[in-house]
C-alpha cells in the first residue's frame, strides 16, 4: 500500500511562520510535522508515500531526502504555484498512487492515531477517521451512523474529519460529474475539494469512518502550534 500526504497549503494562518518554511516543515517537539507521519506510515510497512507539494516546494525534498532514513520511497507531486486543493491534489498523485487503495492524511495535522487501525480492506470508495469536535469547528463535518457509515444529512452529532482516511482512486473516476466543469476545474490540472466528491459518495452508502479519541490537533494556528509542542514536551499548563 502507498500513502500520500498533503502539503501543499499555503499556510497563510500560519503566517509568519511560514513565510519561509512550508506549514508541514514546521517543527514540534523538535520534529517537523510531516516526519511524524512519515515515522508512522513507515511503522505500517508502507513502502512508498507520494507528498504533493506548491508553497516553498524545494524545501521538500531538501529537508526529507529520498525517505531512506524512515525506510521509505518519496515521490514528490509538485502542483504548480497554486495548490490544486484536496481533490485536484489527489486527482494530480493518482499517476503517482497506481490503481490500488492507498492512505492520505493532512500534513498539517498531529494526531496519535495508529494506522494499523485502519481496514485492512476496503469496501467502499473511502474511510475516515472521525474525531470530536474541536472548539475551533464546533458544528463537525459528517455524521457516523451506528452502521459504521457515514453520512451528510440528519439531526445526530456531527464528528470531524481529521485529516486521515483511506480511498479508492475509483472516488475520483467521475469527478467532473459531480464538481462541475467551472473555470478552475477546466484548468489543467484541475482545482477542485474533494468533500463534494466524498458527500456524493456518502449518498450512495459508500464512505465509512471510525472514530479517534485520542490526541489530535489541526495545526491552523501558531498558537495551537505553540500549545501542540507545550503539550508533547510535556510542559502544557
Amino acid at each position: 500500500m502507498k500513502a500520500l500526504i498533503f502539503a501543499a497549503g499555503l499556510g497563510e494562518r500560519m503566517r509568519p511562520l511560514t513565510d519561509h518554511t512550508p506549514k508541514p516543515l514546521l517543527p514540534v517537539a523538535g520534529t517537523p510535522l510531516i516526519e511524524w507521519h512519515l515515522q508512522r506510515l513507515a511503522a505500517l510497512g508502507i513502502n512508498e508515500v507520494v507528498i504533493n507539494t506548491s508553497w516553498l516546494a524545494e524545501q521538500f525534498p531538501r529537508q526529507l531526502g529520498d525517505g531512506s532514513r524512515w525506510g521509505l520511497r518519496l515521490h514528490f507531486s509538485y502542483e504548480g504555484p497554486t495548490p490544486l486543493e484536496t481533490g485536484g491534489g489527489m486527482c494530480n498523485a493518482l499517476p503517482l498512487l497506481g490503481d490500488a487503495p492507498f492512505i492520505a492524511v493532512n500534513g498539517d495535522i498531529w494526531s496519535d492515531f495508529d494506522f494499523a487501525r485502519l481496514p485492512s480492506t476496503l469496501d467502499g470508495l473511502a474511510h475516515l477517521v472521525m474525531v470530536d469536535n474541536p472548539a475551533h469547528h464546533p458544528r463537525g463535518d459528517f455524521i457516523l451512523g451506528p452502521d459504521g457509515q457515514l453520512r451528510d444529512d440528519g439531526d445526530a452529532v456531527r464528528l470531524t474529519f481529521s485529516g486521515i482516511g483511506l480511498y479508492r482512486p475509483a472516488l475520483l473516476q467521475d469527478w467532473r460529474a459531480v464538481i462541475g466543469d467551472g473555470e478552475r476545474n477546466a484548468e489543467t490540472p484541475p482545482r477542485f475539494k474533494l468533500a463534494p466528491l466524498l458527500r456524493a459518495a456518502m449518498a450512495k452508502g459508500a464512505i465509512s469512518g471510525q472514530r479517534h479519541a485520542g490526541a489530535w490537533t489541526d495545526v491552523g494556528t501558531p498558537q495551537r502550534l505553540r500549545q501542540l509542542d507545550a503539550e508533547l514536551r510535556g510542559t502544557a499548563g
